[in-house]
């Protein structure tokens, strides 16, 4: 089975590509800037060259802050990127799984969203990913796998910002009132990879299992590197820092996972004990 990663180079594409090829997979990567996913003859060449049996779309514009100042270049990305590829499979019958976002929802309430809730971005960026996702049923077969939190080896996130900080500082201040799951990308590609094998299409909901604010999450990993940095929780509307409006509500229901058949991920403690072994050493 051959298979396209779009955003080989960031977090999960790097992750998605290490899995497909241990699983014996023939696995192509497509990034910048060899790939342009905005230019729709540049995409359309690429997959219909390649022939790809499935395209894990992992590319995106992902910078939630900037995506408020730069909307034109965001909605480019990640709506109209997403339709060249998904038009692009639907012409020669490849399979597309989208990975979209817990943005797509309001964020309020306490409840799990389930993949059916009601759509109603609070931000730019979830506005985005919401036109992504509408983009990609142009490809008939399509899983849409819903991520939030994401963390990996490769790339920016929010624990290595933590361990970088805990070096400099003796006290951070991390939100308390924004609740959801961690992502561990090698998890996380592990679940893509046995999906794209199947025929079972749908909206999915992907995370680490277990529920934590990013104030808790970052005391674990204070608590699990030893570090004497303190972690002082503060509402988001104490918090400064942001630009665009962050959910507070980021729990994401498991339902379509169970019903088709798919494993759940690991706990987020268990995958976060796991990345610090690698990272740390």
């Amino acid at each position: 089975m051959k298979i396209l990663v779009t955003g080989s180079k960031g977090q999960l594409g790097f992750d998605v590509i290490l899995r497909l090829r241990k699983l014996g997979f023939e696995a192509v990567g497509a990034d910048l800037p060899e790939t342009d996913i905005t230019d729709k003859d540049a995409v359309e060449n690429l997959i219909i060259n390649e022939k790809p049996n499935a395209v894990i779309h992992c590319a995106a514009f992902t910078n939630v802050d900037l995506a408020e100042s730069e909307k034109e270049i965001c909605r480019k990305i990640n709506e109209n990127g997403t339709l060249n590829i998904a038009r692009s499979c639907e012409k020669i019958g490849a399979k597309l799984v989208y990975i979209s976002t817990d943005y797509v929802f309001d964020g309020k309430g306490t409840e799990p969203f389930e993949t059916d809730a009601i759509k109603n971005p609070c931000n730019f960026y979830g506005e985005s990913k919401l036109a992504g996702e509408i983009a990609a049923t142009e490809c008939s077969r399509l899983f849409i796998v819903r991520i939030s939190w994401v963390f990996g080896i490769n790339g920016k996130n929010f624990v290595k910002t933590m361990l970088r900080l805990s070096k400099e500082k003796s006290e951070l201040t991390v939100v308390n009132d924004q609740v959801g799951s961690p992502t561990y990308t090698p998890d996380l590609a592990v679940l893509l990879c046995e999906m794209v094998k199947t025929e079972k299409y749908g909206v999915y909901h992907a995370t680490n299992e277990g529920f934590c604010s990013w104030a808790d999450f970052a005391s674990e990993i204070m608590r699990m590197t030893g570090a004497p940095t303190d972690i002082i929780p503060v509402t988001s509307a104490e918090y400064k820092a942001s630009v665009a409006v962050r959910p507070l509500n980021s729990r994401l229901s498991k339902k379509s996972l169970d019903e088709n058949g798919f494993d759940r991920l690991p706990s987020w403690q268990n995958a976060l004990e796991r990345f610090l072994e690698e990272y740390c050493g």
